[in-house]
């Protein structure tokens, strides 16, 4: 097992890897940059450090200044947690060259599913249903309007090595390609750096559905069942829930399988998540792979009983997992929504600043991930999430009940945040019903117009 773990990330993300270490005994290292010195991470970990000013490129994602904290702490692991380089290829190269393990998967297997166009090949050649596409990357806008012919319309461009809703646009028809086409690769160039494109048919309204994965170096391969991740705007998740209410038994066993057949086909370790998206017919199709730890965990743990946190280490310390399929038993039902530091009323504009008082809900069944206490002050230099608001229940209903209940007692003042927001989510009765997709928000706010 490791003795010193370095938390390569921020907020309420370090927070959870440093509580999970602590417990499992394992000494931490947080690094900070300026803007972050009284953050949450910084003051609970073992040890920190600075590593440069508030502008992440020069920070969190400084590949150098981070493996340099980590060999001068004597850290023999890093945590990447989610964002910044959790899924940066030439960072774990360096790190696995400089006898630095990261906790998640190899090089390799992150490149390959990092790679949009060559995920999407590999799982061709595994037998995963994938949805009707372009095979290989797109460079040219001529390009695209040719393939356009074979794959019908409407069609997304998509950022072949990207992620989080960025380098995306939808074409409805040929006319359109071209435009979408330029935007989207302009956006990708500069969110990724890289302008390879590739296209895929638009699934109009499906359902967002993820399969947690753990695979370990010994080869076994487990799921941990899904989670729902519909509700979104603008390709981000805003509330999630395990486990689905689209799925039947028979479903969740059949997709379930089809998401260890990916893991296992590119030899996949650690944590993972296979992403699907499922029409009304019950049809379900390969989105991608996220090759590190989801926001949305802590609903599978309350579902599960396990710690995926905890697991990610002891993976990577080469433990066995400990586990079969046949252990894994769903248990009642959780809900986790987003706590983000944004006013919903304007068009959700970021609203940094001092926290003057703070009150967190509590109670059986509920539970607050974040990094936030009153006194702090919510920078604008990074992603506005302040917490995470997860609930279980025994039935979906409950769930529900406790959610409100919480969102109730959840006091952040000084900031403007999206909590009123939830509240109206969780009045939806296509919500309630557990009839939505991921047009729901478009939907909602659009009614509210």
């Amino acid at each position: 097992m490791f003795n010193k773990i370095l938390i390569a990330n921020r907020g309420e993300i370090a927070v959870r890897i440093i509580r999970a270490c602590r417990e499992l005994g394992i000494r931490t290292v947080a690094v900070y940059s300026t803007a972050d010195k009284e953050a949450l991470h910084t003051l609970l970990a073992d040890e920190s450090v600075c590593i440069g000013p508030a502008k992440s490129s020069e920070s969190y994602l400084d590949i150098t200044r981070i493996i340099s904290a980590a060999i001068i702490t004597g850290s023999n692991a890093i945590h990447p947690g989610f964002g910044f380089l959790s899924e940066n290829s030439k960072f774990v190269k360096i790190c696995e060259e400089s006898n630095i393990k990261v906790i998640g998967p190899n090089s390799e297997m992150i490149s390959l599913m990092g790679q949009k166009a060559q995920a999407r090949a590999t799982m061709i050649e595994a037998g995963v249903p994938v949805i009707p596409g372009s095979d290989g990357v797109i460079k040219l806008a001529q390009e695209a309007i040719e393939r356009s012919k074979d794959i019908g319309f409407p069609l997304i461009m998509k950022a072949a090595n990207g992620g989080g809703g960025k380098g995306m646009r939808v074409a409805n028809s040929v006319e359109e390609v071209t435009s979408m086409f330029n935007l989207a690769q302009k956006e990708a160039k500069a969110c990724f750096g890289d302008d390879d494109m590739y296209m895929e048919r638009y699934i109009v309204n499906p359902k967002h559905i993820e399969f947690q994965i753990l695979g370990d170096e010994h080869g076994n391969v487990i799921h941990l069942g899904e989670r729902d991740c519909s509700v979104q705007r603008r390709h981000q998740k805003m509330v999630e829930e395990a486990p689905s209410t689209a799925l039947t038994p028979e479903l969740r066993e059949q997709m379930g399988a089809v998401a260890v057949k990916a893991a296992r086909a590119i030899g996949y370790t650690n944590a993972g998540t296979v992403e699907f998206l499922l029409t009304d017919k019950n049809e379900f199709f390969f989105m991608e792979m996220n090759t590190r730890i989801q926001v949305e965990h802590p609903i599978t743990e309350m579902i599960t009983g396990i710690d995926i946190i905890k697991k990610q280490v002891e993976i990577a310390a080469g433990l066995e997992l400990g586990l079969t399929q046949e252990d894994i038993k769903l248990n009642g039902h959780s809900i986790e929504c987003r706590i983000n530091a944004e006013d919903a009323t304007k068009d959700f504009r970021p609203s940094p600043g001092k926290i003057t008082n703070l009150f967190l809900p509590g109670g059986n069944g509920i539970r607050v991930d974040g990094a936030i206490y009153s006194g702090y002050t919510v920078a604008p230099y990074y992603d506005s999430m302040l917490a995470k608001l997860i609930v279980h229940g025994k039935t979906r209903e409950e769930a529900l009940a406790k959610m409100r209940s919480a969102l109730g007692e959840f006091i952040i003042e000084g900031i403007t945040t999206n909590i009123d927001f939830h509240y109206d989510i969780l009045d939806q009765p296509s919500f309630i019903q557990g009839n939505y997709d991921t047009s729901f928000i478009e939907k909602m706010l659009g009614e509210a117009k």
